[in-house]
């Protein structure tokens, strides 16, 4: 007698406009938005045209700090993007020290975002966070430059295999901070929400040595779902 085979659950996937229109924004953004919305009230008050400059202001700021849902498979050989953007360097460089990775060099592939883009970063792996490092900085261009000047928060994660990753906030042209609450031993899971930088800037992601890019120059990356690299190849070799 065949054994009863399991229902397959239906999909509950909200599929609506609100999603488009109405994505949920980060903490922080919330923040934001509520004092802009505020000092525009309080003048608006007493200035009404001020609403016709105000309301588009509104409107960006919520915009801005939206965080969309992402969906990350689980994949434990799988390095993901940890930002929406554009790919806009893939290169051979040294680690900082900081990272504790090695001072060999390494492939980094470096994720540029305007001020169109989502912001909030998440995490391109599962592990431990095992190093952290924010270096204060000057706000230049990042969009196709090596500034090594640039305000940045570097982050190492230490996956379960024992592998380390690490990666680097960096604060561009028009940011104004670099927002990342990690510390030292808390747990991530890839896609996991991690941070966000206010305005343009960029992500720097380290691969393990022997790692190649499954990405190319001027390819559009989606935080979290993009896959940036696959570990399985130097696992099978080990």
């Amino acid at each position: 007698m065949n054994k009863e085979q399991p229902k397959i659950r239906e999909s509950h996937i909200d599929l609506s406009w609100k999603r488009y229109l109405f994505p949920p924004i980060h903490p922080e953004g919330i923040k934001i938005v509520g004092v802009i919305l505020a000092v525009f009230t309080i003048f608006g008050l007493l200035f009404p045209w001020i609403w016709f400059i105000g309301m588009p202001i509104v409107v960006f700021a919520f915009y801005f700090f939206r965080n969309p849902e992402r969906v990350t498979p689980h994949n434990p050989h799988v390095i993901y993007a940890p930002a929406d953007g554009i790919v806009t360097n893939i290169k051979e460089m040294v680690p900082p020290e900081e990272l504790d990775i090695g001072r060999e060099p390494l492939t980094r592939i470096s994720i540029f975002m305007s001020v169109f883009n989502v912001h909030v970063n998440r995490t391109p792996v599962s592990g431990t966070v095992h190093a952290l490092n924010y270096r204060p900085g000057k706000l230049l261009s990042v969009a196709d430059k090596d500034n090594e000047e640039n305000e940045r928060q570097e982050i190492c994660v230490r996956m379960h295999n024992g592998t380390r990753i690490g990666f680097i906030q960096v604060a561009g042209l028009v940011a104004r901070r670099i927002y990342c609450p990690l510390k030292v031993g808390d747990k991530l899971k890839a896609g996991e929400v991690f941070g966000l930088i206010r305005f343009g800037s960029r992500l720097d992601v380290f691969l393990p040595k022997g790692v190649k890019p499954n990405v190319a120059l001027g390819q559009i990356s989606v935080a979290g779902e993009t896959v940036l690299a696959d570990m399985s190849t130097i696992v099978k070799k080990k």
